[in-house]
């Protein structure tokens, strides 16, 4: 039966990557339009491909080092030997996700802006394709690499169950860590751009957003697709697998035997089905508002998460047994949770709702009230999500027997992170097809399309910006419970290490424990100082292309007046070297932190850190994502007439406040949620170090 599954499993993922490809293969047949339309996205084209091929060669760098020192302890007894190599396919099908959801977004851009001269709907559906390539391509390498080192590790090396698990946990680190560097270096790229094109372009010189004047505009565009695609991509699919994988190791700490396996599997399989089926379902009319285009998006979703929910309960009654049929409802809760953490973040991000439309109100009274009101709808925008997942953690843990077993407890929490993730392929899609609306406005602002075709991108652009907050969100609140269901692993691996031999270096997890106590603090500074580290990213990376903005509109004759050219090359280099250099720092600190704190406070400081990262990183990540969310629509609530409209001081400061947020939300906030991941996962992979060399 266990081979069965294995094989099932591999097919959805081929299902889904079949299913990416002739989305794709669709995408390619619309036209691009006009050749000022194709050069342009020719040029946002070969910045992105450049781009990511120096990244990837630094990120090679780190490859390789960590392989020799995994190699090293594998070598030294204190891993097995699959460990390396599972670190580095992590790394590559994560990576690999980014860069094909990169590529499809970036030769869809112009062909969405030239179907919006046809009508809205048909500009939602190439974007929306674009988009649901992006979402299946993730899900499809993610099964796909659970499935090939499964059927390794059993069939091949015949490894127990435990063996298995344990390996595989471990390739989620190279995944969290290719995931790190897309994010940070993206989000860095791309929120330079966009400081850099806003403060000068639309503050300085007062030209429009997307102005074929403005040096960094092409940057901007670049950035959308380097940062919200590629980071996005890598950023999911580890999150994704690190769910999956998380629960198949509780499940065998619970209950010892495959079927404790194979329900979070068959869970994520049947999932690619169910999001195939909602696909379908995403449309709307000509001249629809921003809610009934939330409205067609939401149906999709809503409709694969309803399907899987059904699915759910036969799955759990055949393959755990009548007698386990409770834990239904822990991945019930997990789905449920995903559905309102999403309406939640749409409540406090969307201009369609008070928060937003009150922020907006406040740039009456300049900017510093813009600054103050979008940090408290950030700061109040915290609540419902940590009681959506207070209550979600509640239910799972005592519907899955979590009285009488914490181990079946446990188990039942990381499903409710894989029932929250089971449809990823269609919540994917509805945040990765943002960015290429984004690009479409950009485009046809550029080629001087008409103004009718850019109010039809504006008003994709503008639900897209609601589509990857409730996405953030959504990625925020399963990285919450995928990081307990780590944590819960980190300690079974501890007790397991040696055959239990070193079972009393974690026995007292005892707040008075001052090793305890310790790494709580810690991990609890660890997401600011990670966002500091970040924001100050952003920050220097952003003077440089303010500088070279400036430097072009006063030294290039005629650019205002377009009658020469801008270099746009210039701003696209000077962003790809601030991003590769700054974006080191931050990755490394999430690496040395849980392997320092180990060493010095041992195994019960590395659970303290963990607990301290898992509470503030999620709050910090929430914080940041609906704030910057909440600032970019309030402008663009007021771009569409309110408030004095574009080019009044309302709309100055509106700017003012969504440059502010954009590394918020960008940045800082969505590579959050990866930290609390890596932290987990590097601690699971260098668990024996600590365990024989710790001081404490």
């Amino acid at each position: 039966m266990d081979k069965w599954i294995v094989i099932l499993t591999a097919v959805c993922s081929v299902l889904a990557l079949v299913f990416a490809a002739l989305t794709a293969k669709r995408v390619m047949k619309y036209s691009e339009g006009t050749e000022r339309m194709k050069k342009i996205s020719a040029s946002i084209r070969s910045g992105a491909n450049a781009y990511l091929g120096r990244q990837y060669r630094i990120v090679l760098i780190f490859f390789g080092a960590m392989f020799v020192v995994l190699g090293a302890m594998a070598f030294a007894k204190l891993l097995t030997p699959y460990v390396p190599f599972a670190f580095l396919t992590g790394g590559f099908f994560s990576g690999l996700s980014g860069f094909i959801g990169m590529k499809i977004a970036t030769s869809a851009n112009a062909r969405t802006a030239n179907a919006c001269q046809e009508g809205l709907n048909r500009g939602l559906r190439v974007a929306f394709s674009a988009g649901s390539v992006m979402g299946f391509t993730v899900v499809g390498l993610g099964l796909l690499d659970i499935s090939i080192w499964f059927f390794l590790l059993k069939f091949v090396f015949k490894l127990s169950y435990e063996d298995i698990t344990g390996a595989m946990l471990t390739f989620g680190m190279g995944a969290s860590s290719m995931a790190l560097f897309a994010r940070v270096g993206g989000g860095i790229f791309t929120k330079a751009a966009d400081v850099g094109a806003d403060l000068v372009g639309k503050v300085e010189v007062g030209i429009p957003e997307d102005d074929p004047r403005n040096p960094a505009v092409i940057a901007d565009n670049v950035g959308d697709n380097v940062g919200d695609v590629a980071g996005m991509g890598a950023d999911l699919y580890e999150s994704y697998v690190g769910s999956v994988i998380s629960a198949c190791a509780l499940g065998v700490a619970a209950f010892h035997e495959f079927t404790s396996m194979a329900l979070p599997l068959l869970i994520a399989a049947l999932g690619v089905i169910c999001s195939v089926f909602g696909t379908f379902l995403v449309r709307t009319k000509e001249g629809a508002t921003q809610k009934q285009l939330l409205r067609a998006l939401s149906r999709g979703t809503n409709f694969s998460a309803v399907l899987i929910a059904l699915i759910a309960f036969p799955l759990v009654w055949f393959v755990l047994g009548k007698e386990h049929w409770p834990i239904y409802f822990a991945i019930l809760a997990g789905l449920v949770a995903g559905v309102l953490i999403g309406q939640s973040t749409e409540y406090f991000t969307s201009d369609s709702y008070k928060p937003t439309k009150k922020l907006a109100a406040s740039s009456e009274t300049g900017t510093a009230t813009i600054i103050i009101s979008g940090l408290s709808v950030g700061m109040l925008s915290t609540l419902l999500p940590i009681l959506i997942v207070s209550v979600c953690v509640l239910i799972a843990y005592f519907v899955s027997g979590g009285k009488n077993s914490a181990a079946q407890g446990l188990y039942g929490i990381a499903l409710a992170a894989v029932g929250m993730l089971s449809t990823l392929g269609i919540t994917l899609a509805t945040d990765a097809y943002g960015p290429v609306a984004d690009n479409a406005g950009g485009i046809a602002q550029m080629a001087g399309l008409d103004e009718k075709v850019r109010e039809r991108t504006d008003a994709l652009d503008s639900l897209g910006n609601t589509t990857a907050a409730t996405g953030k969100g959504f990625a925020i609140g399963s990285a919450a419970l995928t990081a307990l269901a780590l944590m819960a692993s980190y300690i079974d691996k501890v007790k397991s290490i040696e055959g239990g031999a070193f079972a009393a270096k974690i026995a007292d997890l005892n707040i008075n424990n001052p090793a305890v106590l310790i790494g709580l603090f810690i991990g609890a500074c660890l997401p600011f100082v990670f966002a500091a580290l970040t924001m100050q990213s952003v920050g220097r990376a952003a003077q440089s292309v303010v500088k070279e903005v400036r430097r072009q509109f006063k030294e290039i004759t005629g650019l205002m007046d377009g009658k020469a050219d801008a270099d746009y090359a210039r701003c696209v280099d000077l962003c790809t070297r601030s991003s590769l250099r700054e974006m080191v720092l931050p990755t490394i600190v999430a690496v040395a932190a849980p392997i320092v704190v180990g060493l010095v406070l041992g195994c019960a400081g590395v659970v303290g850190m963990l607990a301290g990262a898992t509470a503030s990183g999620f709050l910090m990540a929430v914080f940041m994502s609906n704030s910057g969310g909440a600032w970019d629509n309030a402008k663009k609530y007021i771009e569409s007439g309110v408030y004095g409209g574009k080019g009044s001081e309302n709309h100055k400061a509106a700017v003012v406040g969504d440059t502010v947020g954009d590394p918020f939300k960008d940045t800082s906030g969505p590579a959050i949620n990866i930290l609390i991941k890596l932290l987990s996962m590097v601690s699971i992979v260098f668990a024996a170090v600590v365990v024989h060399f710790s001081l404490l």
